[in-house]
């Protein structure tokens, strides 16, 4: 029977490149001349330091698109309140790996109500759908990639017909 995973993912690599990118980009600009500014990568953390929390805006963006321009979807971004401290902000940002319980749920909720004839059934961090045609689960896919998808970064891996 064909089978798909439904992963939420991204390659650490290509994050660290980002970041990289990121803070060179920043260095280079002409409203950062004289600013001492950056970016920091622990983990699947991302720290943005600056002076204003303006700036922080503005290195947000620049995060934001080289990012996607590595190939990791925006939507795994999890941003996090700035923190103002005297002449310093910061502010993290999570890069979400996996899914959770409930997002899992959401997702096996939005395929049964679908009514298309697949079984879907939650394993770990990711959700596994069988079904009998390879066309029932392509449905799948574009419902979850479409406007009644859930708004989460998810990658479809492991087909097997």
């Amino acid at each position: 029977m064909p089978s798909f995973d439904i992963v939420s993912e991204f390659d650490k690599h290509e994050a660290s490149n980002a970041v990289d990118q990121a803070n060179r980009e920043v260095q280079s600009r002409f409203d950062f001349k004289g600013v001492d500014a950056g970016f920091e990568l622990n983990g699947d953390t991302v720290t943005l330091e600056a002076e204003v929390d303006f700036q922080l805006k503005q290195m947000l963006d620049v995060l934001r698109n080289k990012l996607i321009g590595r190939g990791i979807d925006a939507r795994c971004m999890d941003v996090q309140e700035p923190q103002l401290a005297g002449v310093r902000a910061r502010q993290e940002v999570n890069l979400k790996q996996g899914l959770d319980q409930k997002e899992a749920k959401d997702i096996v909720k939005r395929i049964k109500e679908s009514k298309l004839k697949v079984q879907a059934q939650i394993q770990g961090e990711k959700v596994r759908v069988t079904g009998k045609k390879r066309d029932d689960l392509q449905a799948v896919m574009s419902l979850l990639r479409g406007e009644q998808g859930p708004d989460l970064a998810l990658q479809f891996d492991n087909f097997r017909d």
